[in-house]
């Protein structure tokens, strides 16, 4: 799509109208973005929710590069301790055997999204929060016609929900909409409606604050009201390389994003590029480049308030990585505490306007609605990203009281000249650095489109080891791959994310989304 007023390329058509409504009606990309991601808490509530994490980087009309997070960390009273003894009385087994659950209360981290929409809108946004939200709560008031992506999605999620208050909000008439049916959440929309009038100090603070605490505690959990009150978003320092002359730039640990800028420089090390796009050749280097990333990445990438990161960005660290990939396939683990399921997903939202505004910016609950927790009468389903966490007292992201977890969240943003910029992201947990790596050396490697880039078919590297593939490469690539010793599978579209981006050029806004999403570009 193209345009050159403004753009909003995201994973749901009515998120997306949103936001082109808000640059429509004088918001700059900073207010779309939260309008945008606002609506996709409401029409797709299985990837997204304000129990989630928000973050973004970005570009902005005076030509300041930034990072920002809103992530939460651990209940103050989560010790490992603490954690194993919860566990083991859940669960039966023994305290010292116990691992951190993958789902349920003591899975919730303290939620960062709210203050993120807020401090976002008021030091870069042009309206208000309350403006922001408006989309919102007419959809989950009023209603909105399910898509077929995410009627999937919330079809395989539909077990979560036990308790009937989490059923009355999340199904229809017991079951999980269907493409097409028209779904309300009122309990949500009345929170939203609340956080509108009165500000994010309505969610972390006071009455809304306790009854979210008073939850997850008599659920098992250890979460506080003092928990919510402390918490504070943050800017960052973004981290980046260069790439074929473009500077990539990432989010730096707790996040992900050196994972795959240490892939980018490996690639490059390895001139994986100059492959034929079609040949074995060019999936096996820049496979066992992320490989290798992924390794580091699991164990190193984590709080640095807590533990120092090794320099996995930087070039020189790369060239000595690059000497262990040979014309076969390396047995390189890459598995973490807490990866995700490689069917989860979250969502992704880029914008760019006319000012010179470029955002990507990402909000998740981690796993298909999160924890699973829905705070009674609210609509509020709380993360799960406590799941990320270690009870191994000896690993860089072991579980720590305040700690914020291992996030696989990366929102992408990229610089091809001075006046030539694109937020861009892949969704799907640890697709999200291969998929960077992919559209990257899409666009860069082998000239393709925006679209062309997000349409390619995709591998994915997996925690047990095999190389998921989708169905549509050329013949004869996939066995040549088995051959160099790679365990080949064959996974659907659902298994390799969802990407989006949205570039600005000498004056003309151009956007992409991908057919395994249901999403679109759409701009004015």
């Amino acid at each position: 799509a193209y345009a050159q007023n403004g753009m909003v390329a995201t994973s749901q058509p009515l998120a997306a109208q949103a936001g082109v409504d808000t640059l429509r009606e004088g918001g700059n990309a900073f207010d779309a973005a939260v309008t945008t991601a606002a609506v996709l808490n409401v029409v797709e509530p299985m990837s997204t929710g304000i129990g989630g994490d928000a973050f973004a980087l970005y570009r902005t009309a005076d030509g300041d590069v930034g990072a920002f997070r809103s992530c939460g960390g651990a209940p103050a009273a989560a010790t490992r301790s603490a954690m194993r003894d919860r566990v083991a009385e859940r669960s039966g087994v023994d305290p010292a055997a116990a691992t951190m659950p993958g789902a349920g209360p003591l899975s919730v981290t303290v939620p960062g999204t709210v203050r993120g929409w807020e401090r976002l809108v008021d030091d870069h946004g042009a309206r208000s929060l309350a403006a922001a939200l408006d989309p919102a709560i007419e959809y989950a008031m009023e209603g909105f016609p399910v898509s077929e992506v995410i009627a999937d999605m919330w079809t395989a999620a539909e077990a979560l929900f036990t308790e009937r208050h989490a059923r009355e909000e999340y199904l229809l008439g017991g079951r999980a909409p269907d493409a097409g049916d028209v779904m309300c959440l009122p309990d949500l929309g009345g929170t939203l409606s609340t956080i509108a009038t009165e500000g994010a100090d309505a969610f972390y603070e006071g009455p809304l604050a306790d009854h979210i605490a008073t939850a997850v505690r008599e659920r098992g959990g250890l979460l506080s009201a003092d928990d919510l009150a402390d918490f504070e978003p943050e800017y960052v320092d973004p981290v980046s390389t260069t790439y074929r002359g473009t500077e990539v730039y990432e989010l730096p640990p707790n996040n992900q994003g050196l994972v795959a800028l240490e892939a980018l420089n490996i690639a490059e090390e390895l001139d994986a590029g100059r492959h034929d796009y079609n040949s074995a050749d060019r999936v096996h280097y820049f496979a066992e480049a992320l490989k290798r990333a992924f390794h580091d990445g699991h164990h190193y990438v984590t709080d640095p308030e807590f533990e120092d990161v090794p320099p996995l960005g930087a070039k020189s660290y790369a060239a000595k990585r690059a000497t262990t990939i040979g014309e076969r396939a390396g047995s390189v683990s890459v598995g973490g505490p807490g990866t995700p399921p490689e069917d989860g997903d979250t969502v992704l939202l880029t914008v760019a306007d006319d000012e010179g505004n470029v955002v990507s910016f990402i909000n998740s609950v981690f796993g298909h609605f999160g924890s699973g927790v829905v705070v009674p009468e609210t609509g509020i389903t709380l993360q799960n990203r406590g799941s990320s966490f270690s009870l191994d007292p000896d690993h860089p992201n072991r579980l720590e009281p305040g700690k914020r977890p291992f996030h696989t969240l990366i929102p992408g943003l990229a610089r091809f000249g001075d006046d030539d910029w694109a937020a861009f992201g892949v969704m799907g947990g640890s697709m999200q650095p291969q998929g960077h790596l992919q559209v990257l050396a899409n666009l860069l490697d082998y000239d393709m489109s925006l679209q062309a880039a997000m349409d390619a078919p995709r591998w994915r590297y997996r925690e047990d080891g095999s190389l998921a593939v989708e169905d549509r490469f050329p013949e004869g690539v996939l066995p040549k791959l088995a051959r160099r010793g790679h365990e080949v599978v064959v996974r659907p579209p659902s298994a390799f994310g969802g990407g989006q981006i949205t570039r600005l050029a000498d004056g003309v806004i151009s956007g992409a989304t991908e057919p395994r999403k249901d999403g679109t570009a759409a701009g004015f």
